[in-house]
């Protein structure tokens, strides 16, 4: 029944999908659930007011709801044994990208989340067209790729304390083994298609990472309560970190990458009743939580584990072992490694197949070849799948050629930062540019002071990839003069495909169907009444056709 018509009733009616079930398959109210008709015994309209509400009010996030979602997200273990030897100079080392990256990165996100759909992909294509939007989702991709072997490598550390032998967390052979056994075993799984670890995800999530960051800072002050000497100066002038050259701070990049990941959560401010209060006061609720997650169980790490011993794979469980050694817990050591690694390995598997998607829904309008586009029964990218394992195999040889597994895992910390903060920054440009040139597009939620909070982004991404070319302080794995070239190698091997499949796409390449060419423009998150979902045609043409007056190329 048309509800549009004048008279036209919105009554739920009884359909092959059940009772209450509209025509389109969406439930609908039973009409003693709603308020009766304003107008009174209407002979054409027998069922509840148009627009009557659902059963249901609608629910939306609260701030400490999207603020633990936040959370959740973005704070891992993985970077906290790389600031355990700065011991109480990790606050220092924490809060500054907090605030010059975490913060920024949040409400410029927030933004555009709420006035474009899309992610990243549309932000910048919008901004500066198809090209630079293509490349922005291939660097956000990529940087995941290259983040898989570390998250992997920490994995095998935890690993190694389970099964009893922690020699094992500093053996290539072995942290190359099981980044390629986890991995490839991830992504069979992820081939056959479903949920399931999407629906464990959060709970392992919680039990593997903000369960042990608890338990770690709980024995840690109680370490400190019962007299035992700390392992770390306390003093307060020990918050500001020694300064021994510039390569003593570059590790610096990786907590950059600590609190990379904000920009997926940005899109739930749209879930809020007021985006334009709540929002900020959520992000300064999750900025303290996470911070929190972050320094005390480094902290605590400091003041049980020696500095000499701690390494960037094994040092939070190193922290473990002498907390329960003391007490004679060693079983717990095991548990608890169990824990750490399976949380760690959730997020993983809850990752593996989700960048590529927002690759593939941009490869299919024309930018990558038909090969790459490629899915299987279950409806998975399996070209693009393909692809990201071949050059995680790649990656996980460095654990062999790189003698020492600390100076491997800091090289591929270095690559995934210098990969992703090319992509924030094309990010913090568009919200800039897009300010000025779409104005009128309507955001739930707008930054105050977008160019000073978008600029102070933009400069630190600028900051913190200059430093991903400085070999870090004890780097052996690659000469000094030779490191900068290294990086910059990668940065254009795996950065610059985007460009060269640019150049060389086809229009055959387009595997939509005529449907979703039609409704490709409608990126809006509140388009104007009547004109429907649209966007503002900054996209560059499709292969061979002619760019808008105007568009960026």
């Amino acid at each position: 029944m048309d509800t549009n018509q004048p008279g036209g009733s919105a009554r739920a009616t009884e359909t092959a999908g059940g009772p209450f079930v509209r025509a389109d398959g969406t439930h609908a109210p039973a009409a003693e659930h709603v308020a009766p008709h304003p107008y009174g015994k209407d002979p054409q309209h027998t069922g509840p007011a148009i627009g009557a509400p659902a059963a249901t009010p609608t629910a939306f996030l609260s701030v400490f709801q999207l603020a633990m979602l936040t959370v959740v997200t973005v704070a891992s273990l993985r970077s906290l044994p790389a600031m355990g030897a700065y011991g109480l100079g990790s606050i220092t080392l924490f809060v500054i990208p907090a605030i010059v990256f975490l913060v920024p990165t949040a409400l410029v996100a927030a933004e555009l989340a709420t006035g474009w759909k899309g992610g990243v992909f549309t932000w910048v294509r919008e901004a500066f067209g198809n090209r630079m939007g293509f490349t922005a989702i291939w660097l956000q991709w990529i940087q995941n790729v290259v983040w898989y072997p570390t998250q992997i490598a920490f994995i095998a550390a935890s690993l190694s304390f389970v099964i009893g032998n922690q020699g094992l967390a500093s053996n290539g052979l072995y942290t190359a083994v099981v980044i390629l056994v986890l991995y490839w075993g991830s992504t069979l799984i992820t081939l056959k298609g479903g949920n399931l670890f999407a629906k464990v995800g959060s709970w392992s999530g919680i039990l593997g990472t903000l369960f042990p960051a608890v338990l770690l800072i709980v024995l840690g002050a109680i370490w400190l309560a019962t007299g035992e000497k700390s392992q770390t100066p306390l003093e307060v002038s020990a918050v500001v970190p020694p300064w021994t050259g510039i390569a003593s701070i570059v590790l610096v990049v990786s907590n950059v990458l600590a609190y990379a990941g904000m920009e997926v959560n940005a899109v739930h401010a749209n879930d809020m009743k007021n985006p334009g209060k709540g929002f900020p006061k959520s992000i300064a609720v999750a900025t303290l939580l996470i911070l929190v997650v972050f320094i005390l169980p480094t902290i605590a790490m400091a003041v049980a584990v020696p500095k000499k011993d701690l390494g960037l794979t094994n040092g939070i469980n190193l922290a473990f072992q002498v907390f329960f050694d003391k007490w004679d817990m060693p079983w717990a050591v095991t548990a608890i490694s169990a824990l750490i690694a399976l949380g760690a390995f959730a997020s993983v598997v809850t990752w593996i197949a989700g960048p590529s998607r927002g690759l593939l829904a941009a490869a299919r309008t024309g930018l990558l070849p038909p090969a790459l586009q490629k899915r299987n029964a279950a409806g998975v990218q399996v070209g693009i799948l393909g692809v990201q394992g071949i050059v995680v195999s790649v990656l996980a040889l460095l654990f062999l050629v790189i003698p020492n597994i600390n100076t491997a895992f800091i090289a591929l910390i270095d690559m995934a930062a210098a990969l992703y903060l090319i992509m924030y920054m094309m990010m913090f440009a568009a919200a800039i540019r897009l300010r000025r040139s779409q104005p009128d597009v309507v955001r739930t939620y707008r930054t105050p002071a977008m160019k000073l909070v978008a600029g102070v982004g933009f400069v630190a991404c600028a900051a913190a990839f200059a430093l991903a070319f400085v070999p870090p302080e004890g780097f052996t794995g690659v000469p000094p003069a030779a490191y900068p070239f290294v990086v910059a190698a990668v940065v254009i091997v795996l950065g610059g495909p985007p460009l060269i499949f640019y150049a060389m796409r086809k229009p055959t390449w387009d595997q939509r169907t005529a449907a979703e060419q039609e409704t490709a423009e409608g990126v809006l998150v509140n388009p104007p009444t009547g004109v429907g979902a649209q966007g503002s045609g900054a996209a560059d043409p499709a292969p061979g056709g002619s760019p808008p007056q105007g568009a960026p190329r």
